[in-house]
């Protein structure tokens, strides 16, 4: 397990929303759709990035003066960043003491996650908790993400793997037998909007959920409320034909768009597509659930 290495970007303890109890969350680095709310962007590359917090900054210049490849440059009371030159070395992180300067994202082995999970291992048995596989996409990194799933049976603890679910379904029968709950996101029903709003046809996905059906123990669906996507009554009872269907779908989550992303996007130049939209409100979202629930299905919304 010491040899077998992965990209994540964070590790979340005490996490009360990714599964049952209170969990300890790893978030793998890369995704293969571009959902336009992206939430966490810094998760979308699956290799190492440098974010920039500007409104950190000090300009102390300790970050032109260590860099190797001449990729920082003052221009006038601003920093100019060359990306292109950056070999995510992280020397301008070491000696950025305001901290707007960070690396999204490091290599590490399952060895290394595993010890950081077990610090938590008392809190999963004293209220049924465990660990979260999220991203980003974990099943990107199949041979990691198995390589600590079956590492944290092992040890008798709870796995969930949070997925999007657009892989090959191999992947899916390699990991099933170690995976306690999938936490299954379901975007649109409809072809068309799907492909628009996350760059990849949805076909691959409600496919792998329905032979996921088949082969897990427990699914949770999951359904991000995005405005113009997926917010309308029709959508909600199009979710719900095609749920209703798979018996071991246990609950279906109802969670909220928030436009608090934005400096999340300039720190690593990307532009925030969903700047305009405005959340849903507390009333739409359990208005919203309320038509799930009259189908017979499990379904909050989460705040």
């Amino acid at each position: 397990m010491n040899k077998t290495f992965g990209c994540i970007f964070d590790i979340q303890r005490f996490s009360l929303h990714d599964g049952p109890g209170i969990r300890t969350t790893v978030f793998f680095k890369g995704c293969n759709l571009r959902c336009f709310w992206c939430h966490n962007p810094e998760s979308i590359n699956l290799h190492p990035e440098i974010q920039i917090f500007k409104h950190k900054c000090i300009h102390c210049g300790k970050c032109i003066s260590v860099c190797p490849q001449n990729a920082i440059h003052k221009n006038g009371n601003s920093y100019l960043f060359s990306r292109d030159l950056c070999i995510k070395c992280g020397k301008c992180v070491d000696v950025c003491y305001a901290k707007a300067r960070v690396i999204a994202g490091k290599t590490v082995s399952a060895f290394d996650v595993m010890a950081e999970i077990m610090e938590d291992a008392l809190f999963y048995q004293d209220n049924s908790g465990g660990v979260t596989f999220s991203g980003g996409e974990p099943m990107l990194q199949p041979v990691f993400l198995k390589a600590l799933l079956v590492a944290c049976k092992e040890k008798g603890i709870h796995t969930a793997v949070d997925t999007a679910g657009n892989v090959a379904f191999e992947k899916f029968i390699e990991i099933a037998p170690y995976t306690d709950l999938f936490l299954y996101d379901i975007k649109s029903m409809d072809e068309k909007i799907h492909k628009q709003a996350t760059g990849a046809n949805n076909k691959k996905i409600l496919n792998n959920l329905v032979h996921l059906n088949d082969i897990a123990k427990d699914i949770i669906i999951r359904v991000p409320v995005i405005p113009m996507v997926n917010d309308k009554d029709e959508d909600m009872h199009a979710i719900s034909e095609f749920v209703r269907k798979l018996d071991k779908v246990s609950k279906v989550e109802l969670l909220p768009f928030h436009n608090m992303a934005s400096s999340k996007y300039e720190a690593i130049d990307m532009e925030y597509m969903a700047k305009d939209l405005v959340a849903p409100t507390k009333e739409k979202m359990l208005y919203l659930a309320s038509i799930l629930s009259s189908y017979g299905i499990n379904t909050i919304a989460v705040n």
